[in-house]
């Protein structure tokens, strides 16, 4: 099999985890990113959820495709799965990302499941912020996983107005 693609919007665009040969800006059409996953495990516990981000459904999103070796499919979709799949909240599908080169590639991608238990739905940046802030889990302190997946993205020139919002009433300057 060929090298495959992988889209990050979140914390993979600052923690991969796997390697990868080529690293593109790119934009899925269709979803957009936001806080809409209550986090049980990495950021959150089930009596004090956080919140994380997921890919749900409308507009669009700039993130990173990573270009990965063929020959190590197998191990970094176990990684992926192992990591994006903990609770089932993530859906696995094969989505077509638009690379800053003007190509469009298939990618893994990993869209937020509306049905499951941890499905948070559209809230308002004071309500994501209010969840967020003292939440704690496995991987650290969901404010922690906030303010550094936007200072990433500025790092990318990539504007998220949404999260800046969040990430304001979270940590004021």
């Amino acid at each position: 099999m060929g090298d495959f693609w992988v889209f990050g919007y979140g914390s993979l665009i600052w923690r991969p985890g796997f390697a990868h040969v080529e690293t593109q800006r790119a934009r899925l059409h269709g979803y957009r990113r936001s806080l809409c996953v209550y986090s049980f495990v990495h950021r959150g516990t089930r009596e004090r959820p956080g919140l994380v981000l997921g890919l749900d459904r409308g507009g669009s999103c700039i993130g990173l495709a990573f270009r990965v070796p063929g020959g190590l499919r197998d191990e970094v979709i176990t990684y992926l799965r192992e990591r994006e799949l903990v609770t089932n909240v993530y859906l696995e599908r094969m989505l077509k990302v638009r690379l800053d080169s003007g190509r469009t590639v298939e990618a893994v991608t990993y869209i937020v499941d509306r049905q499951h238990e941890q499905y948070a739905g559209a809230l308002d940046a004071a309500h994501a912020a209010a969840v967020v802030r003292g939440a704690v889990g496995q991987s650290g302190i969901n404010e922690d996983y906030v303010l550094s997946t936007l200072e990433h993205l500025k790092a990318l020139g990539i504007r998220d107005h949404w999260l800046e919002d969040v990430a304001r009433q979270v940590a004021p300057l």
